[in-house]
């Protein structure tokens, strides 16, 4: 299926690996332009290169900002220009006891997690209304409805998340413009792979063997499996496209079957 994507232009926050990188070489195999965004510059480099390699002739550049930096994100901005699709991807996890959580952490989490996306939506959005065409998606989690115990910060920031992407699709009646959330479940990215790996090697287990266990503690999990980042980016892209234009204010499941409501 021909997704109508070439000639787009997309920027993908928090894309040198994981869920990020794969949406971007997603869009670019679709020929779409995509700007890529990492904090550190060295890291952002080698991912340009990467996605180079994997996908030859890609119209591609990186801009390097810290969205714990209000001011960096500002200066992104400024050099980014107009974009047609915004993927709003950075974000922060961990697993914490609720007593640990410091106020430190809970400014982090959500000046991360959640003010990422406002800032970027509110330097973005209104250039896609003029234009006559847009999309924004956030990539939000199952964890901002089903909030885990052990990780409230991180729900608590993907359940605003959830309630900014319906909001702000409510500022685009009448239009073009499509916001909506993929409400991803349990995905084997590459930072899950490393605290899976680190929880692994002090508990004297294998990688696989955690994999299965924690996966086989999520009784509703209809998947049995972690989901893989190009799984949710194929979805991602679907968003993106003009395919989708009955799509607006929605909160999209690619959870594995794990929630349990009706969304």
């Amino acid at each position: 299926m021909d997704l109508q994507l070439a000639n787009r232009r997309a920027f993908v926050s928090g894309s040198t690996q994981g869920i990020g990188y794969a949406i971007a070489r997603s869009l670019l195999r679709e020929g779409v332009e995509v700007v890529i965004n990492g904090r550190d510059a060295d890291r952002l480099a080698d991912a340009v290169r990467g996605l180079e390699r994997e996908v030859p002739g890609a119209e591609l550049t990186g801009i390097a900002a810290d969205f714990a930096d209000a001011a960096a994100v500002q200066r992104l901005l400024s050099e980014l220009g107009p974009v047609d699709i915004l993927i709003n991807n950075v974000g922060l996890f961990d697993v914490t006891s609720f007593v640990d959580i410091t106020d430190a952490d809970w400014a982090r989490y959500l000046e991360v997690d959640l003010m990422s996306g406002v800032r970027l939506s509110r330097g973005l959005l209104s250039g896609m209304i003029a234009a006559g065409w847009g999309r924004i998606i956030f990539i939000g989690s199952e964890s901002g409805v089903n909030v885990p115990a052990d990780m409230i910060h991180y729900g608590v920031a993907k359940a605003g998340m959830l309630a900014l992407s319906n909001g702000l699709a409510k500022l685009t009646r009448g239009t073009a413009v499509t916001v909506n959330t993929i409400l991803g479940g349990p995905t084997y990215s590459d930072g899950v792979a490393d605290t899976v790996r680190h929880i692994a090697d002090s508990q004297g287990l294998s990688a696989d063997e955690l994999k299965a266990g924690i996966i086989g503690a999520n009784g509703t999990s209809l998947l049995e499996r972690f989901i893989e980042p190009d799984e949710i980016a194929q979805l991602a892209v679907y968003l993106a496209s003009p395919r989708s234009s009955a799509t607006n204010g929605a909160a999209v499941r690619a959870d594995g079957g794990v929630l349990t409501a009706m969304l």
